[in-house]
């Protein structure tokens, strides 16, 4: 795949996907009707596209997605090149305001890929460097699950760009992804973390002025 024929994609798709932000039924869009306008089911698209609503604070969404998340990853470590979404994500209804929301970070997503996701080499390209790929979507996924405050928004990013990079053939991106999935894991480790050692000090607070 040419890089120009890449960057054509991408806006293509771009200019599809703010196309239809613009003409959203009243009653919104299921997470199927968004793959549609996505384009087939790969991948990379449907790496971008389940996490893409995970950057928004939708309530209920990252649970959903995220087991999703953990499904596809099970696909990639088994080999599988192109997947279908699960029924109950298939039917998932975004509001109107939610689905434009969506539209228009995935037309951005894409509108990225003019500027420099682009087919390379790197040593995300190489077989060990893509052997890495399902740990990590399944690893971004249960952080996505868990409920670690402003948790959703790292892993998300890291998964949107491993689908880019995946759409474009993009090594260099594909090892960026990886790099963002390491921050993303220290800081849910490190809310984790930090929640808990300030939960057991409030216990003992409370424990403290309950005997006085």
């Amino acid at each position: 795949m040419s890089e120009a024929n890449t960057h054509a994609r991408g806006l293509r798709l771009a200019w599809r996907l703010r196309r239809a932000s613009c003409r959203l039924p009243e009653q919104g869009l299921t997470l199927s009707e968004l793959a549609d306008l996505h384009g087939p089911a790969a991948p990379g698209s449907l790496l971008i596209l389940l996490a893409a609503p995970c950057l928004l604070p939708i309530p209920g969404v990252g649970t959903v997605l995220g087991l999703s998340l953990l499904t596809l990853a099970a696909g990639l470590w088994r080999g599988k090149t192109h997947h279908g979404l699960p029924e109950r994500v298939a039917h998932l209804n975004l509001s109107a305001d939610w689905a434009r929301r969506v539209l228009r970070v995935l037309a951005q997503c894409h509108g990225a890929t003019e500027g420099w996701v682009k087919a390379r080499m790197g040593p995300g390209a190489a077989k060990p460097g893509r052997r890495w790929l399902p740990a990590i979507v399944a690893l971004m996924a249960l952080l996505i699950v868990l409920p670690i405050p402003f948790g959703n928004f790292l892993p998300a990013l890291s998964l949107i760009l491993a689908g880019l990079a995946l759409t474009a053939r993009d090594g260099l991106a594909l090892t960026a992804s990886y790099v963002l999935a390491a921050l993303s894991t220290a800081f849910g480790v490190g809310v984790s973390v930090l929640g808990l050692f300030w939960g057991s000090e409030l216990l003992l607070w409370l424990g403290g002025w309950l005997q006085v």
